[in-house]
C-alpha cells in the first residue's frame, strides 16, 4: 500500500482531493511504523531466542557481560532504520519531500542508537574493568564518565548536523568559536577528569580507602570515584560528596597505608601520681621478683647496678641517694614493656615503645606507642581497651597511682578526714 493508493481510495468515496492526499501520506506513514515496529519486535525476539543462547554457551565470560548490559538488545534497533530506508521510496511514490525528510530522521535516528550501543558498551567495559586485578588501583569511573560525555556530545552534534541537512564540519567550527562558555559550563567536568586521571595515576585515592578531609567534614570510606565528585560514607553513616579536583588541591588523609600494613597505631598515655613515685624497697623488690614478666630483668637490673655501685664509689647497704638504686616507675615501665611483647594481639614487628614524657600538672605521662595487629575499627578498639584494662589494674602493684582530678567524692573524703 501506497500513499497515492490511500489517496485513490479516499478520494473514492468523496473525499476532497487535498485532504485525501494528506490522509494518504498519514496512513502511509502509519503503515511504515507499524512495518518497523513489528521488524523490530521480530530483531529482538532473534537476538533473546537465538543469538544469546549461542553467546551464553561460550566459554568466554566477557560476552555475558555484553548480554547483562543489553549491548546486543541495542543493536536491534537498527533494523526498522533499514526497514525505513528500503520501503519508504515504496510507499511514497512521487512524495520526494516526504522521503527527504524520512531520510534526514534515519540519520539523526541512526547517530542516537550509535550513541545508545557505545553507552552501553562503556558500561559493560567498566563492568568488567571493576572486576579486574587493577580496578581497585585505577577506578574506570571517571575515564568511563568522560568518554561517554565526549561520545553524546559528538552525537549531539551529528543529530543536529543530520536534522538541519548541514555537514558537521560547520557545528563543530561553531563550537570552536564558543569554547570559552563551554570550558565555563563544563568546569567542574573538565577539572573532575583531570583529577581523576591524576589520583588513579598517583594511587592516590580508590574505592574502599578510609580518608580523612576535615575541610569537607568528611571522615569515612570512599564508596564511588566519579568524573566530577568522589563520595564518602562517614561512620555515621552520612554520605558527603568532595569535589574530585579538591583531593588535588587540598589536603586530606589515607589510611590506606595502615589497612595494607597490617597494624593499627595505639597512642594513648597514662598519668602517674608523682607523689607514688620511689625507690624500690626491700618487700617490694621480694614481691616484684615474684612476677615473671620482670623476673629477667629484675636479674640484669640488679647486676647492673651492682657493678656501677662498684665501680663509681662504696654505696652503704642501706641504700644511700650516693648509687643508683631501683624504682617502681622504672619497674612499672620494664613490666608495661615486657607484657606487650608478648600479647598476642600486638605487632612485634613494628615500633613498640613504652616511654616516659615531661611531667606536668597531672603527673608523669607514660606514653605507650605500638600497633595492634587486626585494623579493622571494632577488633581495635576491643585489643586497646583490653591491653588498658590490665595496665591500669596493675599500675597498684607496684605501689604507685593514676593520677586523676579530684571530684565530689574525694572532695567529701578530704572535708570528712579533716573534722575526724
Amino acid at each position: 500500500m501506497t500513499a497515492e493508493t490511500f489517496s485513490t481510495w479516499l478520494i473514492h468515496f468523496n473525499c476532497p482531493e487535498t485532504l485525501a492526499n494528506g490522509l494518504g501520506d498519514l496512513l502511509a506513514l502509519i503503515c511504515l511504523l507499524l512495518l518497523t515496529y513489528a521488524s523490530n519486535l521480530l530483531a529482538k525476539f532473534l537476538i533473546r531466542k537465538i543469538f544469546h543462547p549461542l553467546v551464553a554457551k561460550t566459554r568466554i565470560t566477557w560476552d555475558d557481560q555484553l548480554i547483562q548490559d543489553q549491548v546486543f538488545i541495542k543493536f536491534s534497533h537498527l533494523v526498522p532504520a533499514a526497514v525505513i530506508h528500503v520501503f519508504s521510496a515504496n510507499f511514497f511514490v512521487d512524495r520526494p519531500e516526504i522521503i527527504q525528510l524520512l531520510n534526514s530522521a534515519v540519520n539523526a535516528y541512526l547517530v542516537a542508537i550509535g550513541m545508545l550501543i557505545a553507552n552501553a558498551l562503556l558500561n559493560s567495559i567498566r563492568a568488567l574493568w571493576q572486576d579486574s586485578a587493577l580496578s581497585h588501583r585505577y577506578p574506570a569511573n571517571s575515564a568511563i564518565q568522560a568518554l561517554k560525555l565526549t561520545v553524546n556530545l559528538i552525537g549531539i552534534v551529528f543529530i543536529i548536523a543530520a536534522i538541519l541537512d548541514k555537514s558537521p564540519i560547520v557545528f563543530f567550527s561553531g563550537i570552536g568559536a564558543a569554547t570559552a562558555i563551554l570550558l565555563l559550563v563544563f568546569k567542574d567536568a573538565i577539572l573532575g577528569f583531570v583529577a581523576g586521571i591524576q589520583l588513579s595515576l598517583n594511587n592516590m585515592v580508590t574505592v574502599g580507602d578510609w580518608i580523612e578531609m576535615p575541610e569537607f567534614a568528611a571522615d569515612g570510606d570512599v564508596i564511588d570515584v566519579s568524573l566530577t565528585t568522589v563520595k564518602v560514607q562517614n561512620w555515621d553513616k552520612t554520605i558527603t560528596s568532595i569535589p574530585a579536583y579538591a583531593l588535588i588541591s587540598h589536603p586530606f588523609k589515607n589510611w590506606r597505608g595502615m589497612s595494607e600494613s597490617g597494624g593499627r597505631r595505639i597512642k594513648r598515655s597514662l598519668n602517674i601520681d608523682l607523689n607514688t613515685i620511689q625507690f624500690v624497697n626491700p618487700s617490694m623488690l621480694e614481691r616484684f621478683q615474684k612476677i615473671q614478666l620482670i623476673q629477667d630483668y629484675l636479674k640484669n637490673k640488679l647486676q647492673d647496678i651492682k657493678e656501677h655501685n662498684q665501680q663509681v664509689a662504696p654505696v652503704d647497704s642501706d641504700g644511700s641517694i650516693n648509687g643508683r638504686r631501683l624504682t617502681n616507675i622504672g619497674t612499672f615501665r620494664a613490666y608495661c614493656r615486657a607484657y606487650l611483647r608478648q600479647h598476642p594481639r600486638v605487632c612485634q614487628d613494628m615500633t613498640l615503645l613504652v616511654r616516659q614524657l615531661a611531667p606536668n600538672q597531672e603527673g608523669l605521662p607514660i606514653e605507650f606507642y605500638l600497633f595492634s595487629n587486626d585494623t579493622e575499627w571494632s577488633n581495635y578498639e576491643d585489643i586497646q581497651s583490653d591491653l588498658f584494662d590490665h595496665l591500669i589494674s596493675i599500675v597498684p602493684e607496684f605501689e604507685l597511682a593514676v593520677f586523676q582530678k579530684p571530684g565530689a567524692q574525694d572532695l567529701q573524703k578530704f572535708l570528712q578526714t579533716t573534722k575526724a
